[in-house]
């Protein structure tokens, strides 16, 4: 029994003892492994995150499309996706404030709109993202005119908008307002009977983006009138100006003459009184032009007209209406082009208008 009590005794003094001697073995080897991942801590640190994040996005990949199919507070069944209309909830640090943002909803449709005081074609086109001859061709307006109280059509995009008859199909109203057939059908909001087909029912308003409306062009007939100047009608030499607009081109030796563009194509007036010696539209050069002979040496000459108002022969007043501003003949853009002879030599138009 006391030799039991001996090895017992033993044992526990030497168990003890090899603990001890192994635990100081392992916090040096601690201390080692401590001080080299401080030392590189940097390293490890960049590789455990880097590897985190994408173990993180392979989850959200292939967790994903699982916890959404089975998301018990999704509600889709019930309310159908608002594919146009979305809300997301943002935090300013800076503000420490909860904001709404609303994005705008796109517009299905023609909208009425009331013009205000103070706004153009221009304003209008801007508020609602759209072009002005848009707005002027959804409206049938000749000018960039409008009036405050006046009620006019908006339509949803840039382009025309296209009231279908009979016979008509995408193809040709496509190519009636110089756009590719699949703009029209790519409008999710254009309805088509049958939409393999894309048959439409005469009547109904179908909408082309970026569709554009040619200006027509004044027939090119190459017939020219001529006249002589009537007796006791003579020009007070001071010339106004013959129409609204920007000058584009100024006088130069090659060109001596101004060139005034506007967009809205405004009436021309005659710039002094005379009498109409020359009307005639040429598929080249001035195009669709006038001749005024004002009786003292001057004459006047206006080009690149989309329509005369006046004949040959006939006497007119300075301010009279004589035709419309266009670009027919050899010309980039609705302008008009306006020259002053004095004795058959060109003078400088800013010289004399006054």
């Amino acid at each position: 029994m006391r030799d039991i009590v001996t090895y017992i005794l033993f044992f526990r003094k030497y168990i003890l003892a090899r603990a001890y001697h192994y635990g100081r073995k392992f916090e040096r080897i601690k201390d080692v492994v401590v001080a080299l991942l401080v030392v590189k801590r940097g390293k490890y640190s960049s590789s455990f995150l880097n590897t985190s994040f994408f173990l993180l996005i392979i989850t959200v990949l292939v967790a994903g499309p699982a916890i959404a199919e089975n998301n018990p507070f999704d509600d889709s069944a019930d309310n159908p996706p608002r594919y146009f209309q979305s809300s997301s909830l943002s935090f300013d640090p800076f503000v420490n404030a909860v904001t709404t943002i609303v994005s705008a909803k796109p517009r299905s449709g023609i909208e009425k709109y009331t013009v205000r005081e103070g706004e153009t074609l221009a304003s209008i086109a801007e508020r609602f993202q759209i072009s002005v001859d848009t707005i002027k061709w959804a409206n049938d307006l000749k000018s960039d005119i409008i009036k405050s109280g006046q009620v006019i059509d908006i339509p949803p995009v840039t382009g025309t908008v296209h009231k279908v008859a009979a016979g008509d199909n995408i193809y040709t109203i496509a190519k009636k307002y110089q756009v590719d057939a699949q703009n029209i059908v790519n409008f999710p909001f254009n309805d088509f009977t049958d939409p393999d087909t894309f048959q439409l029912t005469p009547g109904q308003v179908l909408y082309v983006p970026n569709g554009t409306i040619e200006k027509a062009k004044p027939q090119q007939t190459g017939q020219q009138f001529y006249a002589k100047i009537q007796a006791g009608v003579q020009g007070t030499s001071s010339f106004i100006w013959p129409v609204s607009g920007n000058i584009t081109t100024y006088p130069v030796w090659y060109h001596m003459a101004v060139d005034i563009a506007n967009r809205a194509a405004p009436p021309v007036i005659a710039a002094d009184t005379g009498t109409v010696t020359y009307t005639g539209c040429l598929g080249y050069g001035y195009g669709c032009h006038i001749i005024i002979d004002h009786a003292n040496g001057y004459q006047t000459l206006y080009a690149h007209l989309s329509s005369i108002d006046v004949s040959a022969g006939q006497a007119v007043t300075k301010g009279q209406r004589i035709g419309v501003m266009g670009s027919s003949g050899r010309s980039t853009g609705t302008h008009l082009h306006f020259e002053v002879r004095l004795g058959g030599t060109l003078l400088n138009p800013l010289n004399v208008l006054q």
